[in-house]
């Protein structure tokens, strides 16, 4: 029997049994078996989200900011209290180790929630004014407002479900709007809770609304005529057909593709920190991160220590029950993309010929219990050049490729020469330098000596292939709101060219 009840739907402030007749199931990465029956959503029932969501929008929008701050922030102190109920449930359903949801996953989407919140509630949403003339004839200026869009959609990843979800409702409701969230198929058990959380917070029904299914329900969604905006996490090819989609319908859209990111070691650098932030890059949730480092350009000269170092520290890459405070590591996410994953690292090893330094096919050692689940081996290859598949190709798994380097300037045009621009960093001592590289990188999320955070505060969002807009800092909510200017003028008379005729 699986250990958590069927997943129904969520609009009207209450969980809906859907009309569709089709259901799936999540799965424990960790042991492949499933963990509870999801009900998929018909058109109609998507239909009556969409209502929903619409009825809710025109009172929420007009519900004052200061108000709508503290609803949001009540959702915050649940989220807070209830960190490990929810981050268990995140284990169990993305395959991540509680050490990491616990102290990851709920807090930094909570933390996010609470940035918005706040920054509503403060005011952060107040127009401009300019004034464009003054005088004994009249004066005139410009204001600006600005207001939200709508009934806005939510489309979930399946590495950070929760974070992510919180990334997009948290600006989405302060900033006044509605929202249809649907979660990915693979990781769909967060919903409900938030959904639940939110309306315990105070949450008026159809503010959050939430409906499972796969690509159809999606397209469906992206498509909808009363649908305003479509904030979408997930692979670039997915991406294109969403943001297409949604041109369609001349809709606003938010897109946080998938990347192939650089890290580039300089020669002058604490190799141990270079090290740990390579490791960082690679390793954290099973490299199944979007900002991934995932080509680590090492100078010639420092090439052997680098590799020295790291060989030493993989030791401590711990593989085991996810319960367990020691374990670092997990299984993938799911049976296709373990498929995946191993098929690039045999490929790495037969077809790219890449000389393999640690791991490679095969599983670590885990219990027993756990041999079912979706493992693979953290993997380094070493001497890795361009044009190799593994090189190129978006993996989103452990897989680590080490490529050689004789300058700088050679490092950085390598590290651009790609059609993903997500992320990048440096590790080098020489902090004017850093600036230097970075400022080349073509990237729209970098880190000097470090990698991998991303705060509320911090603006996130890729270049190129990997994304269109930004999420989270100040600008993030310009993604959920339109601008409204308008002209007072005080002299009574309208200037035109008609005036004397």
């Amino acid at each position: 029997m699986s250990p958590h009840q069927p997943q129904h739907l969520y609009y009207e402030g209450k969980q809906q049994k859907a009309s569709s007749g089709k259901t799936f199931e999540t799965i424990d990465p960790s042991t492949a078996k499933p963990l509870a029956t999801i009900h998929s959503a018909s058109h109609s029932d998507i239909d009556a989200a969409i209502a929903s969501a619409s009825t809710a929008f025109h009172s929420w929008s007009h519900t004052p900011p200061n108000q709508r701050c503290r609803i949001l922030l009540k959702a915050v102190q649940i989220l807070r209290e209830r960190n490990d109920q929810l981050a268990k449930v995140e284990s169990q359903d993305t395959g991540k180790p509680f050490s990491e949801t616990s102290t990851v996953d709920i807090v930094t989407g909570a933390d996010t929630l609470e940035y918005y919140a706040n920054l509503v509630g403060g005011g952060g949403l107040n127009g401009e004014t300019v004034t464009l003339r003054e005088g004994e004839d009249g004066s005139a200026w410009v204001y600006t407002r600005k207001e939200p869009l709508g009934v806005c959609v939510g489309i979930g990843a399946w590495n950070y479900p929760i974070q992510i979800a919180l990334w997009k409702s948290g600006p989405c409701l302060a900033a006044g709007n509605t929202m249809i969230y649907k979660p990915s198929e693979y990781t769909p058990l967060h919903a409900l809770l938030l959904a639940d959380i939110f309306t315990q917070a105070g949450l008026p029904p159809g503010v959050f609304n939430v409906v499972h299914g796969a690509g159809d329900v999606g397209g469906y969604l992206t498509s909808h005529p009363s649908v305003a905006k479509v904030s979408f996490t997930g692979q670039v090819s997915t991406g294109r057909k969403v943001a297409a989609s949604a041109a369609g319908g001349m809709k606003y859209v938010t897109m946080e593709l998938g990347g192939k990111s650089p890290l580039l070691v300089l020669d002058d650098c604490e190799v141990d920190n270079a090290v740990d932030g390579a490791m960082m890059a690679n390793f954290f949730s099973s490299g199944q991160v979007c900002t991934n480092g995932t080509r680590v350009f090492v100078p010639r000269k420092l090439k052997a220590a680098f590799e020295k170092r790291l060989v030493e520290k993989m030791e401590y890459i711990r593989a085991g029950d996810l319960a367990d405070s020691a374990t670092n590591f997990g299984p993938l996410s799911s049976k296709s993309h373990w498929q995946k994953v191993t098929e690039y690292i045999r490929h790495g090893i037969d077809a790219d010929k890449a000389k393999l330094l640690y791991g490679g096919l095969g599983a670590p050692n885990v219990p027993s219990r756990l041999k079912d689940g979706y493992w693979v081996n953290p993997t380094v290859f070493t001497d890795c050049t361009d044009d190799m598949r593994i090189c190129r190709e978006e993996i989103f798994g452990p897989v680590l490729c080490i490529l050689p380097y004789d300058t700088v300037d050679e490092a950085v045009e390598r590290a651009n020469n790609t059609s993903l621009g997500l992320a990048a960093g440096v590790f080098t001592k020489d902090l004017n330098l850093a600036h230097k590289v970075v400022a080349r990188l073509q990237a729209g999320i970098t880190w000097i000596n470090s990698w991998g955070e991303s705060p509320s505060e911090m603006s996130v969002g890729g270049w190129k292939m990997s994304g269109v807009g930004v999420e989270n800092g100040r600008k993030g909510i310009e993604a959920w709101v339109r601008n409204k200017s308008t002209l007072v003028d005080m002299g009574g008379q309208v200037a035109t060219v008609f005036a004397k005729l």
